[in-house]
């Protein structure tokens, strides 16, 4: 069995227990480390007991940098117990530079892959801060096996033209998991919720607030035509009031925390649409990301709606589905929504759930793909090793 030691900026990302179960599902033994985002430490991520790197805090960079120092030094100790490792994959960049010391501690000649899922916007920055840390990433991935990213805009406008890796690219989207298949039948039979109200879910890390902004000012402007139910984290760190927010709105409501991917059916099925639109990094990295509430939305039947400028929208044009708009305004959204029927959901529905499944899911043999690509990066290292000790 291939042993992958599993690196991550935050071990309750719910991400990483996705990456987590698909690993496991192609085959693969995991240890997994890292940091937290949580005051104590986590007992166990889809069965496993999380090797602890110590507390991180989001948004502030200083305090991770210290903290990856400070594990740098006690990564040994940490990882003690643990059997040398097949492979390392590193989440994020500063997991990258953990990777290394890893490495030395089972003694070097562990194939390391990276793991980029997001691009950060301090790299893409033009002072000594972006292009220090471009400058580090270069060199801590100079010898990488395989970088692994979610969306052909991460290649085409950063690791591309700034020459970041050499390592062949893995494409592996941020579609839906299905452990547990849904029959197509099943979401036919059911249109959704009564409208109107028209029920528009914005589901996952909640970190946008022209997002939460604009959503609340459209409800309004349409008088409880339209409803918003948002669940998931927030990130506090960008919005310390999104609570209060909410609550004000009448037409908008936080549920909180769900499961992914036991709670997805059943809460998607409560939805007419899914709001598919991050203005976070704008012109950058929210422009370019492929998010998993895209795939998890059209895999369910929610329409999706996105901007039609983004990779998303284009996205979604090659698909011939969703709601696109052309203005990030509420007049946008008076345009693209605001006269909704009953007859063009239903199109909108059927065109969402005329596509195959595959389209938004993997599935087990997806798994076994990867790992199987996983399983040969670490056979050539084997291979390098017999040839230096003949």
């Amino acid at each position: 069995m291939l042993h992958v030691l599993y690196l991550v900026h935050d071990v309750s990302d719910p991400a990483v227990r996705r990456r987590v179960k698909m690993l496991r599902a192609g085959g693969a033994g995991i240890t997994l480390a890292g940091f937290r985002r949580t005051p104590s430490p986590i007992a166990e991520i889809d069965g496993l007991e999380p090797v602890d790197l110590g507390p991180t805090r989001d948004g502030r960079f200083a305090q991770r940098i210290g903290a990856v120092a400070k594990a740098a030094v006690s990564i040994g100790a940490k990882l003690g117990a643990v059997a040398r490792p097949d492979l390392i994959i590193a989440r994020n960049l500063e997991m990258l530079a953990l990777a290394r010391c890893a490495n030395k501690v089972f003694g070097a000649g562990v194939p390391i892959v990276y793991e980029c899922l997001d691009i950060h916007r301090l790299v893409l920055r033009n002072d000594l801060i972006g292009k220090t840390l471009r400058v580090a990433e270069r060199h801590l991935a100079r010898d990488v096996k395989l970088l692994v990213t979610s969306s052909p805009a991460f290649i085409a406008n950063y690791f591309k033209p700034f020459g970041q890796i050499a390592a062949p690219v893995e494409l592996i989207e941020n579609k839906y998991f299905d452990t547990m298949p849904v029959p197509a039948d099943d979401l036919r039979d059911k249109d959704g919720p009564a409208a109107p109200p028209w029920r528009i879910g914005w589901f996952g890390a909640l970190r946008c607030r022209r997002s939460l902004e604009l959503l609340a000012e459209f409800t309004r402007r349409q008088n409880g035509r339209f409803e918003v139910v948002l669940r998931g984290r927030p990130a506090l760190s960008e919005f310390p009031d999104f609570h209060a927010f909410v609550e004000a709105e009448p037409w908008l409501s936080f549920r909180g925390p769900y499961r992914n991917p036991e709670d997805m059916a059943a809460i998607y099925r409560e939805l007419h649409f899914s709001w598919a639109i991050d203005f976070f990094e704008q012109g950058q990295n929210s422009e370019w990301l492929l998010p998993n509430r895209l795939y998890e939305g059209c895999r369910f039947g929610a329409v999706p709606i996105s901007m039609a400028s983004t990779e998303t929208g284009r996205f979604l044009k090659r698909q011939d589905i969703g709601v696109l708009l052309s203005e990030a305004a509420p007049e946008g959204l008076d345009t693209a929504l605001g006269r909704m029927s009953r007859e063009r959901f239903g199109k909108l529905k059927s065109q969402v759930l005329g596509h195959n499944p595959r389209t938004w899911s993997y599935d087990r043999s997806d798994c076994l793909a990867f790992v199987d690509k996983l399983r040969g990066l670490s056979a050539v290292r084997g291979t390098f090793a017999t040839e230096a000790l003949a």
